[in-house]
This record gives structure tokens, sequence and C-alpha cells, in this order.
């Protein structure tokens, strides 16, 4: 069938082939394929005739529209170029103060020199985007110092820093301490008691921990960038904290150039310790300070380092020949040598041979423990840190932190007065300011330890706290205002049972007695209540310790 079909198909082209042939000629094929030809590249040349002018016609439309001439762009752009640069005129003033905007403008030049310049300069020789950079960092600073005359300084250096730094110093202790009862199982005691540190630290905060913040460096740069993030939305302009590439540059340079060294450079014990010699350089150290530091150093090199030192001066003293009236001066210097060395050898001896640990079982051996009057270990350093750890143990630290922070406004506030009444003698009047910064402190005292909003708050009778709340809106701050709700607060100390009567009988009353020396004797008893010898024994240790730590001054 296919064949067949085939064959029909094949017959029929070839009979209208020849029927083609017979009636056109032989060369009637040739003409097809010209005309052909022509009939394409007639109609090729038309339309690229046409849409020729269709475009010539469209870019002139263009050209007196919107598109600039690039023959004249081109060499305007040079011309502006070749220009000189006008001089660049800054605005020095940031804060106010000379002695306080100097500096800080090389603090902006160093940043600049160090962190951008130094790769610039290989990419442009144009000043204006060091100039941007100059005046974003500029703003920054200005906006902060104005922000700061408006923060009430005050109460945080006074309260809050003084807390978080006490607080700071008990979370040390305890940490201390726990790695002290755990003894020799740690092998790594560096490692353990940072992670004992943070331990304590979560269970004293209980919400906060900054153990990834402090130990890490990559979370540490986490928390720094995330910090200038903040400062610079507060302190930049809306328009150059939008531009993400300026924020970030800036951000860099504040987190990783500027606070990320200081944090390295304060948290150095090397440049802590020089610091502080530098310091304390033209200061004498008072005759209490020096023994509270012998009494309580734990330091078994640094106790010997002193007691040489000290037997070298002794030494020196012994070889003096002298008379008359010197020879009383150096009397009493060989004395105070001696007690220092007495104290040293007293201190060693206790540290080397565990005493320090083993206070509770010592006191145990002697029986009854001498009383110390609570008003005596609210003025001595020592006793006042073993009571204050006490008070946080069971909750009653804003009791004794507000009587501390009333003892500290009652001396300012005299001596503001006894500033005023001395100018107002010389005729300068400056009341209303005085009165104000009494008043300040006098409501950020009652906000913090007498209000409804504090925590933790005083309790004390509601009616000497609507009293002090009455007086405070309608007199005039005195000295004297809190004495009332301090003498309660002082009675409440002395007489509940949380706190001073349960004070004597915790291990922390007794190694208060072991830093102060007054562990004595089981012949030397008394009663509970500290009358008879017993008292009269440990108040007379006392004396004679300030006594002979006087002739050391």
């Amino acid at each position: 069938m296919l064949a067949e079909t085939s064959l029909s198909i094949w017959g029929w082209g070839s009979l209208g082939v020849v029927l083609f042939l017979i009636t056109f000629g032989p060369f009637a094929i040739f003409y097809f394929a010209f005309y052909i030809l022509c009939f394409v590249g007639g109609g090729f040349v038309v339309t690229l005739l046409f849409e020729k002018n269709n475009s010539e016609k469209y870019l002139e439309q263009c050209e007196h529209s919107f598109l600039p001439c690039t023959s004249v762009g081109i060499p305007k752009c040079i011309e502006e170029m070749k220009r000189e640069a006008r001089p660049i005129k800054i605005d020095r003033r940031l804060t106010g103060a000379n002695i306080i905007d100097e500096p800080l403008q090389q603090v902006i030049q160093f940043s600049l020199r160090d962190y951008v310049q130094y790769w610039y300069y290989t990419l442009s020789d144009d000043e204006s985007f060091l100039l941007e950079i100059r005046q974003a960092l500029q703003y920054a600073l200005v906006q902060f110092s104005a922000r700061s005359k408006e923060t009430d300084w005050q109460p945080y250096f006074t309260t809050r820093l003084v807390d978080d730094f006490g607080t700071h110093l008990r979370v040390f202790r305890k940490a201390q301490q726990r790695i002290a009862e755990k003894g020799d199982q740690m092998k790594d005691q560096a490692e353990e008691l940072v992670d004992t540190f943070f331990e304590v630290e979560v269970e004293m905060e209980k919400e906060v921990c900054r153990d990834l913040v402090c130990t890490s460096p990559k979370d540490e740069e986490g928390f720094l960038r995330d910090l200038c993030e903040v400062l610079l939305y507060i302190l930049l302009p809306p328009g150059d904290f939008q531009n993400k590439i300026m924020r970030y540059f800036v951000r860099e340079i504040l987190s990783r150039g500027i606070l990320l060294p200081l944090i390295n450079q304060l948290s150095d014990p090397d440049y802590i310790n020089q610091y502080v010699i530098w310091m304390i350089r033209d200061s004498n150290c008072n005759y209490e300070a020096f023994m509270n530091i012998i009494k309580l150093s734990d330091n078994i090199g640094e106790l010997e380092a002193v007691k040489d030192k000290a037997s070298e001066e002794l030494q020196y003293l012994r070889s003096l020949d002298t008379a008359g009236d010197d020879i009383n001066t150096i009397k009493n210097q060989i004395n105070s040598l001696l007690y220092v060395i007495k104290v040293c050898d007293s201190r060693i001896q206790r540290l080397q041979s565990g005493k320090e640990i083993d206070t509770v079982k010592l006191a145990a051996n002697f029986g009854k423990l001498c009383t110390v009057p609570l008003d005596h270990i609210l003025v001595d350093n020592v006793a006042l840190q073993f009571f204050m750890d006490y008070m946080q143990q069971t909750g009653g630290q804003a009791h004794l932190f507000f009587w501390m922070t009333v003892e500290g406004y009652r001396v300012t506030a005299q001596q503001q007065l006894e500033v005023l009444q001395s100018r107002q003698r010389d005729g300068k009047h400056q009341t209303n300011q005085t009165k104000g910064l009494l008043r300040a402190a006098a409501v950020g005292v009652y906000e913090q330890y007498l209000s409804e909003k504090a925590s933790p708050r005083v309790n004390i009778d509601d009616n000497l706290v609507a009293k002090l709340a009455e007086t405070l809106n309608h007199e005039d701050p005195t000295p004297e205002i809190f004495d009332d709700i301090q003498r309660k607060v002082y009675e409440l100390m002395l007489r509940d049972e949380r706190f001073y009567p349960s004070f004597k009988q915790n291990v922390l009353y007794v190694r208060m007695l072991a830093e102060l020396d007054m562990l004595k004797d089981p012949s030397f008893r008394g009663s509970d209540d500290g009358e008879g010898g017993e008292l009269f024994t440990c108040l007379g240790d006392f004396l004679e310790i300030s006594f002979f730590c006087f002739k050391i001054k």
C-alpha cells in the first residue's frame, strides 16, 4: 500500500516538472529564484530606511528632553576636580569647656588617623569623607554632653555605683569562701574561681549573669557593638543613623577601636597596680588602713615582705647614736615597728595553721565570746564588712544601707550649709542652688529606701514616713531631717532577733572577732550582754591596737 502511494507521488511530481519546463522553458527556474531574492532584499531595504528615520526622530526628542550631553558632562567633572579645594572649617566646640574639648578633639583626631586615614588616602585625597566622619563623631559627642548635663549623676555615684561595687565584692568573697571549703579537690583554682563566681552571681542577682560577656571575646565584642548601636541611635541624627555604611563604620571604630582597648587596659592588673601607686604616691597611709591591710591579708609572701622591711628599719633605728629628745622619738618608732612585726608573725602563723578556716572550732574551745557593741561595729571598717555580709544574707541590708546613707547625707549637708554661710558672709548668694541640691539628695534617700517604689524598702513606722514626706514637701531639708527614722532603724537593728542579736550567734561574728584579735583565753569570761570583765577586756584590746597603730603614724 505504501509503495503504491509513494509511486503515485513521484509520478505526479515528475509530470508537474515536465509540464512546467514545456510551458516556461528550461531557464524559468532561475528567473523564479531571482524574483524571490529581489522580493526579500527589497523588503529588507525598505524596513531599514523606515526604521532609521524613526530612530533619528526619537533620538532627537530624547536629546532635547532628559538625556544630558556626554560631551559637556565629562569636561565639567574634570574641571570641578581640578579646582583648588576650599579650606575646611571645623567647629571645635563640643562641651563648652576648653579643658575638656581639646582632649576630645585629640581623641577624634587620633581615631581618624589610626582607623581611617591610613587606608583612605590610598584611595583618594578628597577630604570630604573624613570631614563627614569627623562631623558625625562631633555631633554625637555634643549630644552626649548635652544629655549628660541633664542627668542627675549624684544618686548614681553615691548609691547605685557603690551598691554594685559592694555586691561585686560580696560575690567575689563568697566565691573565694566556696573555693576554700573545697580545699585541694580542684586542679585549676583560677578557672574554678571564675565558674564559682558566676554561680554565686546567679544566686544573688536571680535574673542576671554576665559570664558570656566576661569570658568570651566574641560575646564581648557583640555586646559592645550592640551598646554602640544603641548609643548611635540616641546620639546621631536620623539621616546619619539610617545610613548603614556610616553607622557600621562608626560603630566599629567605637567598639573595637576605643571601648575594647579601654576595657582591656582597665582590666590589666599591671595597669591597675601602677595607677594605684600613682594615686597614693603623694599621700600618707594612716595607721588604721595600714594595720587593717596587714590583718586582712591572706598572702603570706606579702606579710613576710612587710616583716622584712620592718626588720630592716628596726636595725637601722637601733644603730643610730642619739641623745636628748631624739631618743624618745626613736623609742616610739622602735616600739611601733616591733608591734608591726608581731602582728605579721601572728597573721602568718594563723594562715599557716589553717586557723583562718577553723575559727568556729577555736571559739567553741574558748566558750563564751566577748560582745562588741553595735555602735562600735558601725564605725569600724573590718567589723562593718562582716555585719554587712550578714545583713545581706538575712535580707536586712536595706536597713544598714539606709543608716549609712543617712550618715553620709548628714555630713554632706552640714558641709554644704557651712560653705553657704561662709559665702553669705562674703556677699555671695547661692542659697537657692544649695537648698536645691540638699532637697534633691534628701528626696533621693527617701525614694530609694522609704517610698512605696523602694525595693527593698525599709520597714518602719508609716507615721514617721508620712511625716518625713510632708516635711520634704513643705520645708527646706536640714542635716537632721532623717534623725528620727535613723534612730528607729538603729533600734530595730539592735533589738530585732533577725539582725544584731542573731549576728552574735553567727559564724561571721566569730570571724570578725578573729580579725579584730578579740578571741581571748577562756579565763576572760563575762556575761552575754557584754557586762563585766569580758567587755572591758575586748575594748581594752581594741584601744591597745589603736594606740600602737597611732605610733606607726
